[in-house]
């Protein structure tokens, strides 16, 4: 299943990016580098009740690594996003009202503590990111040359909070942490020398 609602799409085979109103072409996008990741476009799976295939990926790099977001498009029309990084997976989804919130209105320092539905979570990194790249369908264009901080905010319980800024703006997602058996995953990536846990067959 891929989200049609989309407004923007990847072409899988010359990076270019359009823009459905108009199938205008906005450009390319980043040539995505390899990556050992047992998701892919079309990976499925259930959670909270409510089943969702993946249906597109942004990767983003920083001075030392790289991690996923992979759109996850529901069959009620929902979206969330799945982060990935080094194994760990945090589930969220867009808190707009968060982001004029006064503490992310000016410099994040690690350590700050922000106050989210009656959770205190505390900035566990900040950093500068760069797009690596995209592809599937998604709600924004990848252009290689797309910079931004990222702060990840986390506590004891798994909650997760991730605030991205750039020069168009803030945008800020909560969730949890999650671990990839409990997102029910289906047609995951075939990689040489690993087997798929019993868990997520």
């Amino acid at each position: 299943m891929r989200a049609g609602g989309m407004p923007y799409a990847v072409c899988a085979y010359c990076q270019t990016v359009i823009a459905r109103d108009g199938m205008e072409n906005v450009g390319k996008a980043a040539l995505l580098p390899y990556d050992i990741s047992p998701i892919q476009l079309g990976t499925g799976g259930a959670v909270d009740g409510a089943r969702f295939s993946v249906a597109g990926r942004v990767r983003w790099g920083w001075a030392d690594g790289a991690w996923n977001e992979w759109l996850l498009s529901f069959t009620d029309g929902s979206t969330r996003w799945l982060g990935e990084a080094m194994g760990q997976f945090q589930l969220l989804e867009e808190r707009a009202d968060l982001a004029t919130h006064p503490l992310l209105s000016g410099a994040i320092r690690v350590g700050d503590a922000l106050d989210v539905d009656g959770h205190v979570l505390t900035a566990s990194d900040v950093k500068e990111v760069k797009c690596l790249g995209g592809e599937g369908d998604l709600p924004f264009p990848t252009p290689a040359d797309w910079t931004m901080t990222s702060v990840d905010f986390r506590n004891p319980d798994g909650m997760a909070l991730s605030v991205q800024r750039d020069a168009q703006g803030l945008s800020v997602y909560s969730g949890r942490y999650v671990d990839l058996a409990d997102l029910k995953p289906t047609r995951l990536r075939a990689i040489e020398g690993w087997t798929v846990p019993e868990a997520l067959r």
